[in-house]
């Protein structure tokens, strides 16, 4: 099994921003315990601030890899393009947020990509990847 993680807009600062909210362990260090814990799936990573990259990386996915864990960032509330990526592509997607965008700020309330994605994950950390890549191991069983 692949899965692709992709990662948006300031998610390249995790452990440094806002540690508050998103805690202080890279996203490196995290990314090398989860290879770690599944050895047979083989990971590709991807992180950019730049939405038509993040775009570019759903439809290259496509017949590439089993599965992507995305967490858009904020383009989570903005991005119809990025949805409009997710909705035209076979390989599914389980959305994931570090934080509960539901007890965050309410203009991060909505997401455009959770009616297009398999699922969506939230409020755990950074186990909610891990928790995705659980979703689309589960899924690949059915």
């Amino acid at each position: 099994m692949k899965i692709l993680i992709l990662n948006g807009p300031n998610l390249n600062l995790q452990g440094r921003r806002d540690t508050g909210v998103y805690g202080t362990q890279t996203f490196e260090t995290f990314f090398e315990r989860l290879r770690s814990l599944y050895p047979a799936v083989g990971f590709g990573y991807f992180q950019s601030n730049i939405e038509g990259e993040l775009i570019d990386a759903v439809q290259q996915a496509d017949g590439v890899y089993d599965g992507v864990v995305l967490n858009a960032g904020g383009y989570t509330h903005t991005s119809v393009a990025l949805r409009d990526a997710v909705s035209a592509v076979s390989v599914p997607v389980v959305e994931v947020h570090i934080s509960s965008i539901l007890a965050r700020e309410e203009f991060r309330h909505v997401s455009l990509l959770a009616p297009v994605a398999k699922g969506s994950i939230m409020g755990f950390g950074l186990d909610s990847y891990r928790l995705g890549v659980e979703a689309l191991l589960l899924g690949n069983e059915k």
